[in-house]
């Protein structure tokens, strides 16, 4: 059922995302400055490319699944074992991270849901991902692609922070423990909405 590409493409996906929410949560443990999360995690993000990037594409974010699935750059069947493979390594970092720590994560999502901090990590996400589509649509690998992917998810958290924990990542949401339903469902809709404006804005005027 599962041949070697397979099972390293999982791999791959569940790696991406648990390193993704330690990097994320090495940073938020010592200080609050924006900056030094967004470059933490694009620069992060930017490295997992050139590793994962041959391998499964290197989303580790289930909204750049989602994201491309609406693109039709990846199949059901796949989608949904990303998904599972990217939120099983958020809660393996979440596990590895209460055993550095030596106690529980405390969450710091807001108590009640906010509509505000919903509409910045969808922004901050479509800010994120309209960066990864042009990436897609202009074929650009190795570095380039590496460059533009982590400096368009250091943008996106830079643009997000200012009402919200700057996410932009289910998976990782969940492993450092700032999760709600605003941190579930913005960056899904953010990537949805920020990889079909690219590609119905510049991607179809390029092709008249």
């Amino acid at each position: 059922m599962f041949d070697q590409k397979k099972i390293a493409m999982i791999v791959a996906e569940f790696l991406g995302a648990a390193l993704l929410t330690v990097a994320l949560y090495a940073v938020l443990a010592r200080t609050a400055f924006p900056l030094f999360t967004a470059l933490a995690v694009g620069v992060t993000y930017g490295l997992l490319t050139l590793i994962f990037g041959a391998v499964s594409g290197a989303h580790a974010n289930p909204a750049v699944t989602i994201g491309k699935w609406t693109l039709k750059k990846i199949d059901t069947p796949q989608a949904l074992v990303f998904v599972a493979a990217q939120v099983l390594g958020g809660l393996g970092a979440w596990s590895l991270l209460k055993y550095f720590t030596g106690r529980s994560l405390t969450s710091i999502a807001a108590d009640k849901f906010d509509w505000k901090v919903l509409v910045a990590e969808a922004v901050g996400t479509a800010v994120f991902t309209f960066g990864i589509a042009a990436a897609v649509y202009m074929k650009f690998e190795g570095a380039k692609l590496a460059t533009v992917v982590g400096a368009s998810l250091l943008l996106g958290v830079l643009v997000a922070s200012m009402a919200s924990n700057g996410v932009l990542n289910p998976a990782v949401a969940l492993g450092i423990q700032s999760w709600d339903w605003a941190y579930a469902t913005g960056p899904l809709i953010g990537a949805i909405v920020g990889m079909n404006l690219y590609g119905l804005v510049f991607v179809a005027a390029k092709k008249r």
